[in-house]
């Protein structure tokens, strides 16, 4: 068991004035494998301060030092990347296989190309007799989540830091282990003190106080909509820079021009990867209606396959969500469903067979889902496929964009200038054409409910400027 007893501020583990510690669950074993302290207002002021005194230095550090430091960084979680696996694996439930290839692989990654892309950022610019500069935007406090925990840490601090920025993070106090691991190797990266600060603690208590702080210039959080609209209102009060990637119902559409054979496993891929837990989830499969029967039989063949089991059994490809409370908000969407009308196909609501404890969901899949059904509507983060049949095109676009997200989606043609132009119909910040793999150095970000700005590549990376106009200065 690991008891973490301490946060990362000014370049130094100091005991947090929280008096209380929250226990760290295995969801697969319902064990307590650890615990952290549940931070306070006053962590969050002296990790703010600590921000505040290191940013001019900081903020004044060459580029290339600065990129030079994210790189150690990066050097650093390669080498404990094991270890790392082992822990995101142990407090959410993510596969290990996939924990090593994903929940590891996206984090090195986005050290990388962080750096690569500040290598390339022009940061000034001339216009008439006006020089426009772009200047790090302040103290950042970033706020992250547990699904990918370790990736949405990366997303967020490596571009700050490449950018001049200073930094104070709280992740989920559902994966606090990860980050402490993370605060370690930056402090041996040798990054100066207060450049790089950790609060662990509850959304209530720390990230409230660090949305709210006057010293705070930018927030940067992923999570749930609601929550977001929580930040969006505390931020208003100081009218600082706010930078939101939240939630999504993701539509997939296939055409019909495809042969389901060779995409089905994709599509199931889609909704079912990380036990669904992905904001970028495509969680409604849109059929032609002519095809409807033919996709219901492959998927669910498709989903039998999402073998349930121990996240650290190879053969697993289904882990358990992350809590037994996340495990119940799930199965309340499957018993809406089945309640709603939706044709069960596979799964239900019940513990998967064999499954004493954990918080496991089956793999499951509706058919003759309606557009208005709450699981067709509602972020389910489970393993939970809708299959909802269309008549045309036009019909698939209309009940895409019939949603109050637009963070991602799909389109499966044959004829890739089709699955183009449907592509650009759909209201959303991404749309992924064929299965194409993730590019985490185009942007990311949602339309509607599901955000504001964009992280990843250098779209993410300028989100923690400001630009200055030198009106004369040439």
């Amino acid at each position: 068991m690991k008891q973490q007893d301490a946060i990362y501020v000014d370049g130094e583990w100091i005991r947090s004035s929280g008096t209380e510690f929250i226990p760290v669950v295995n969801p697969a074993s319902e064990e307590v494998i650890g615990h952290a302290p549940a931070g306070s207002p006053a962590d969050v002021g002296r990790a703010v301060a600590a921000a505040r005194r290191a940013f001019a230095g900081w903020a004044a550090t060459p580029v290339a030092e600065r990129i030079a430091a994210v790189d150690r960084v990066r050097e650093g979680v390669l080498r404990r990347s094991e270890e790392l696996a082992l822990l995101v694996t142990s407090q959410m439930g993510s596969p290990l296989a996939f924990s090593r290839l994903a929940q590891l692989g996206l984090p090195v990654k986005n050290l990388n190309i962080a750096a690569r892309a500040m290598e390339t950022l022009a940061l000034e610019e001339v216009i008439g007799d006006t020089l426009v500069v772009r200047e790090p935007v302040g103290v950042v406090s970033a706020i992250t989540p547990w699904n990918f925990p370790l990736h949405q840490i990366t997303a967020k601090v490596a571009p700050a830091l490449v950018a001049g920025c200073t930094v104070v993070l709280k992740p989920s106090e559902i994966t606090p282990l990860d980050a402490c691991v993370f605060a370690e190797i930056v402090h041996e990266a040798g990054l100066p003190a207060g450049v790089f600060n950790l609060v662990l603690g509850t959304g209530m208590n720390v990230g409230e106080a660090m949305v709210r702080h006057p010293d705070v210039d930018m927030v940067s959080f992923t999570g749930s909509t609601r929550a977001g609209q929580r930040v969006a209102e505390a931020a208003a009060a100081t009218l600082k820079k706010v930078a939101l990637e939240l939630g999504g119902k993701s539509a997939n559409i296939v055409l019909d021009d495809v042969d389901l054979d060779s995409i089905v496993a994709t599509v199931v891929k889609q909704g079912y990867a990380n036990s669904g837990q992905a904001c970028a989830c495509l969680s409604r499969v849109l059929v032609p209606r002519s095809r409807q029967g033919e996709m219901e039989q492959q998927i669910a063949l498709a989903a039998q396959a999402w073998t349930v089991g121990d996240p650290h059994d190879p053969a697993t490809k289904l882990g358990p969500v992350a809590s037994l409370l996340q495990q119940q908000r799930v199965r309340g969407f499957i018993e809406s469903g089945v309640q709603q009308g939706a044709r069960l196909l596979l799964g239900g609501a019940g513990q998967p067979e064999g499954m004493a404890r954990g918080a496991y969901v089956r793999p499951t899949v509706f058919t003759d889902v309606r557009p208005e059904m709450l699981i067709a509507r509602e972020e389910i983060f489970g393993p939970v496929l809708s299959i909802i049949p269309y008549d045309d095109v036009d019909d698939a676009v209309r009940i895409a964009n019939d949603s109050d997200y637009g963070l991602s989606g799909g389109v499966w043609s044959a004829d890739r200038a089709r699955a183009q132009a449907t592509a650009r119909r759909i209201r959303t910040g991404q749309v992924v054409i064929n299965g194409a793999p993730l590019n985490l150095e185009a942007p990311f970000g949602g339309y509607k409910m599901s955000g504001l700005g964009r992280e990843y590549g250098r779209y993410g990376l300028e989100e923690f400027f400001e630009v200055k106009s030198l009106q004369g200065a040439m």
